[in-house]
């Protein structure tokens, strides 16, 4: 009996493995939130700003009969080549968004610390430049800002500043795999604002892998904690998975954002040129390299792989689809609650065969313990005519929980 049952058992687990090895990864979806459903019409590649402060604008051509509503995307640190992008960019602007990728950093030039200041800087000259233009159109009530790694820090600085700057107040903040945050104003990273000053009806969504995700993790918890302003009611950590059960596997890891696109390679954009130089204005001296330029060698391990990330199932269901779902749902006015009960946005798809792929985790942020009071000093007679001296009662030691 037993050799007949470990038989059947075998059996089944090569069918089974036959089975998996045959299966490929989920197309992305025809229609509706991360699908392929465009309209017609080529995509608009052009720069505004000057030749070293640029910000890349994409979008579909042709007048459009109602204003578009505005994407801004922020790129992780050194991937200031919207062709890393390329593929998701691509989906936005013929989902009929204006696409801005405002090139925050120069290469071994700025440091994450001025990154803020530099984005800011670029996108009030956009959002100037772009205002009247009749093609680009863009709606300054129903803004995004999606960011990657720093990118995302940065998309949540901008959410704080956006009123007092002068940018238009987000309706929704993606971050995507958050990181590169400097832990106090000494340290190297991006530098956060006072993130309670973001607006309390901003949609706050954030999305990590389960590979490589405990920096990411804690970053994303800080920044939704930082927000205080926003009810709990309005924020949502999901979670993407990795899954291996075809071929080629589904990895959910720190660049699963990136999917490189060549026709959108900046080299290939013509840039507005720079103001002709004063002669007799004091040359600018160029600033000192130094290591505080960058934010660590996973960055640049990070944007080597960027460049080599294919558009996969990972980026239609994870990150298209949570962002295309997640944006109407801000436009709407819904709360990140009704956001978490659609169904379709934890839904990765099915592998060829029928098999579902993991799906991904949407939850919202726990609430903060309220801080422990400390107990109160007890008062202890010292002898006859003295005066009592406090001694703090001592705290009950919690019995040990029984393993299960």
């Amino acid at each position: 009996m037993r050799s007949r049952l470990a038989l059947v058992l075998l059996a089944g687990s090569l069918a089974f493995s036959g089975a998996a090895l045959g299966a490929t990864p989920p197309p992305q979806p025809k229609a509706g939130a991360g699908g392929a459903d465009y309209a017609a019409g080529d995509v608009v590649k052009r720069a505004v700003g000057r030749a070293s402060a640029a910000t890349y604008v994409f979008h579909r051509a042709g007048t459009p009969d109602q204003p578009r509503p505005v994407a801004v995307f922020l790129h992780a640190w050194g991937a200031t080549n919207p062709q890393i992008y390329g593929g998701w960019i691509e989906h936005l602007a013929r989902k009929g968004y204006l696409v801005l990728y405002p090139r925050f950093q120069e290469l071994n030039r700025t440091r994450p610390a001025e990154a803020t200041a530099q984005a800011v800087g670029l996108l009030k000259d956009a959002f100037a430049q772009l205002g009247q233009d009749a093609e680009a159109k863009p709606d300054l009530g129903r803004v995004v800002l999606v960011g990657h790694s720093a990118g995302a820090a940065l998309a949540f600085n901008l959410a704080a500043k956006a009123a007092q700057d002068g940018l238009p107040v987000p309706k929704l903040v993606l971050g995507t795999m958050p990181g590169g945050v400097a832990k106090d104003e000494k340290s190297r990273g991006i530098v956060l604002e006072d993130l309670s000053r973001i607006d309390p009806a901003t949609l706050l969504v954030t999305v990590i892998g389960d590979r490589e995700w405990q920096a990411s993790d804690r970053t994303a918890k800080r920044l939704m904690r930082e927000a205080s302003s926003v009810p709990l009611t309005r924020k949502v950590l999901m979670r993407a998975p990795s899954d291996e059960y075809g071929f080629p596997t589904l990895a959910a890891a720190l660049a699963s954002p990136g999917s490189t696109k060549d026709a959108f390679d900046g080299a290939k954009i013509k840039l507005p040129p720079d103001p002709p130089v004063d002669p007799k204005a004091p040359k600018a001296r160029a600033p000192k390299w130094s290591a505080d330029m960058v934010l660590s060698g996973e960055q640049s391990i990070l944007v080597a792989q960027l460049g080599q990330n294919v558009t996969d199932s990972v980026d239609y269901y994870a990150f298209w689809k949570t962002l295309d779902l997640a944006a109407t749902a801000a436009f709407e006015g819904k709360d990140g609650e009704t956001l978490r009960k659609d169904a379709a946005l934890t839904d990765m798809g099915r592998w060829s065969d029928g098999w579902p792929v993991k799906r991904l985790s949407a939850e919202a942020p726990k609430p903060e313990a309220p801080a422990t009071a400390q107990p109160a000093a007890a008062p202890v007679a010292t002898g006859k005519g003295q005066s009592p001296t406090l001694r703090a009662t001592p705290r009950a030691t919690p019995k040990a929980s029984a393993r299960r």
